[in-house]
């Protein structure tokens, strides 16, 4: 038996989508022959419709019974088609297993592309470090690196596993963990974690965490178990399939005994077959992702709407998905007589041959802001974690921190601190300008916000739907962002865990929540979700991947929309049960006094499928009203 029942599966698994489509066509046409009579046949044409589409109906049915006694939709539908062929209402059975084979490919096509994110996070992981030994350095694989080994990392490189620095001073790009716009300065006694990447100091670092105990590894971990405790949603149609059955073979069994007449009893079964409650909910998801898809949305699995629509929390990521994700000069503030544009000119020319995102971000500034060329610097030197000095028109500037200013014997005047002070508590970057040995002044830069955001979320808390700050950026920059968008709920210095803990949290408390986010920091999270929504423009391929949803042209504005849609999908869907199980009882009660039959019968529930079909379409051109 049991060889018997893999090689049922293994004949259903031959095929796939491109198999049912075929099989759908040639039975169409038959079922429409069958109708006409044209060309005359020696046998019923239907009879193909019967044998392509319901006969993998019937083995699916045996199968679930037989294997797990998991009695689904296809059970009803296949002790109709048994009965309709054993009375000769063949056309009948033909047009049941057509139309539940159109419903199975409706909801087929709703699934998901296998997805990629976890291969790419092992991509992620460094394949090679630099061991520092008595015999001098060598490149090893990174696997093969112990705790308490020294390792040195040179610009460019991603850090290959978790450790201390002890020798060296750097900045680090840390997005992969935390998602930071910014690169964070380190050196001797700070902490790097693997799949960081150093940006421009060699530094030499203590190895004290490898294998899988590394941060990257972890996060890969994280978002195995994240998709594997994400809950499917089971269709409509086959959570009652073990009620309707019973009905249907009861009110079945009840009319023939009385009536006598075995017709009316398979008529019942063929008006009773879920054909319309199984198009009801594949339908209108498909109808909806259609409207999502025109604003900017790629849906990526097919009960991902379903999921959205419960959502009671919304928790955003901050670089990137409400910002911008790049720094940008946000204050100017001169010392010594130097006007603003003045000083914003020197720290451009100092800048312009920096790397660092900072440093662009002042050019670019300039360049907005000024139509006069920059003149050319000269013996341009970078500090790693103090800042840049260059020889600009015969003087020296010095744009960076207080350290790098101190190390020429200049000092930050009290008042000019104080009002740099008041940018770091709102969680803004201060670049010290001094030039010719001179206190300037100083810029701040901060990532901004999206201009749509403040509305975006007014618009989602209407919705009925709170929404939640997690951010792998400090408690200052988070507050004030927070605080710009009135967001309630605000949780700072988030690690990859932490985010996924908070999500978690929140569905244990039974609070569907839905994650957006953009980075590699926020994969874990967006895939552990009731729903994940992923950036698609600025954000990174594997948290695409890891998302549910992508919005593709980043347009944030379209997030109610999106929200407001799914919820209207689940009003259609519901209308849609609502009216296809109205109709089944109304045919039941016509079949039970005889004035339906089998043929009839048929035609009522293809008509049924046709108007739920057509309630469906209506959300292809459904739009929130603002």
């Amino acid at each position: 038996m049991k060889q018997l029942i893999h090689g049922l599966e293994r004949m259903l698994e031959l095929g796939g989508t491109r198999r049912d489509i075929t099989f759908l066509a040639f039975s169409g046409v038959a079922l429409l022959s069958s109708i006409v009579r044209l060309p005359p046949l020696p046998f019923d044409p239907a009879w193909i419709a019967i044998i392509l589409c319901g006969i993998p109906i019937i083995l699916e049915a045996v199968i679930g019974l037989v294997t797990e006694f998991d009695i689904k939709a296809d059970v009803l539908v296949s002790l109709a088609l048994i009965a309709s062929v054993c009375i000769g209402e063949i056309f009948a059975a033909g047009e049941v297993a057509f139309i539940m084979q159109l419903g199975g490919l409706l909801e087929e096509l709703t699934v998901a592309r296998a997805r990629a994110g976890i291969e790419k996070l092992v991509h992620l992981t460094p394949q090679t470090a630099r061991l520092i030994s008595k015999g001098g350095e060598r490149v090893v694989n990174a696997d093969q690196v112990q705790v308490g080994d020294l390792l040195r990392v040179l610009p460019g490189e991603t850090v290959p596993v978790d450790g201390m620095i002890v020798s060296g001073q750097t900045s680090i790009n840390q997005a992969v963990m935390t998602g930071e716009s910014l690169p964070v300065d380190k050196t001797v006694g700070d902490e790097v974690s693997s799949g960081t990447v150093n940006q421009f100091g060699a530094f030499e670092m203590k190895a004290t965490k490898v294998g899988q105990d590394s941060s990257i590894q972890r996060m890969i971990r994280l978002v195995q178990s994240a998709d594997a405790g994400k809950a499917k949603i089971v269709g409509i149609a086959d959570r009652w399939a073990t009620w309707i059955v019973v009905i249907a073979l009861s009110a079945a069994a009840l009319t023939w005994l009385l009536s006598g007449e075995i017709i009316r009893a398979v008529t019942i079964l063929v008006v009773f077959c879920p054909c319309a409650l199984v198009l009801a909910t594949p339908t209108a998801i498909m109808a909806a992702i259609g409207n999502a898809t025109k604003h900017g949305f790629l849906v990526r699995e097919g009960d991902a709407l379903e999921r959205l629509s419960k959502v009671q929390k919304m928790a955003f990521d901050k670089t990137g998905t409400l910002t911008f994700g790049k720094p940008e000069v946000v204050a100017m503030e001169t010392d010594g007589g130097m006007d603003e544009a003045q000083l914003l000119r020197y720290a451009a020319c100092a800048e312009s041959l920096s790397e660092h995102p900072l440093g662009k971000a002042i050019v670019r500034c300039y360049n907005r802001r000024c139509a006069a060329k920059l003149p050319e610097a000269s013996q341009f030197t970078m500090t790693p974690g103090k800042g840049v000095t260059a020889l600009v028109e015969g003087k020296e500037v010095l744009a960076g921190n207080p350290a790098l200013l101190a190390s020429r014997g200049i000092e930050v005047s009290g008042t000019l601190d104080r009002s740099a002070q008041r940018h770091l508590s709102k969680g803004a970057t201060v670049i010290y300008l001094a030039v010719g040995g001179q206190m300037a002044g100083f810029i701040a830069l901060a990532d901004t916000l999206r201009p749509q955001s403040a509305e975006m979320l007014r618009r989602i808390q209407s919705l009925g739907v709170q929404p939640v700050l997690l951010t792998g950026d400090a408690e200052n920059a988070a507050r004030t962002i927070a605080g710009q968008l009135h967001i309630e709920e605000v949780h700072a210095s988030c690690l990859p865990e932490d985010k996924l803990n908070r999500i978690e949290a929140y569905q244990k408390m039974n609070h569907p929540v839905c994650m957006i986010g953009d980075g590699i920091n926020d994969a874990p999270a967006l895939k552990r979700a009731d729903t994940g929504i992923a950036m698609g423009g600025v954000g990174s391929d594997i948290a695409v991947d890891a998302a549910d949803i992508a919005l593709v042209d980043d347009k944030v504005e379209e997030l109610p929309h999106l929200l407001a849609l799914s919820q209207r999908m689940m009003t259609t869907i519901k209308l849609n049960l609502a009216f296809s199980m109205a109709l089944n009882f109304a045919a039941i009660a016509l079949a039970i006094t005889g004035i339906l039959n089998p043929v009839v019968g048929a035609l009522v529930h293809n008509a049924g499928s046709v108007l739920v079909i057509v309630n469906s379409a209506l959300l292809l051109k459904w739009r929130m009203k603002k």
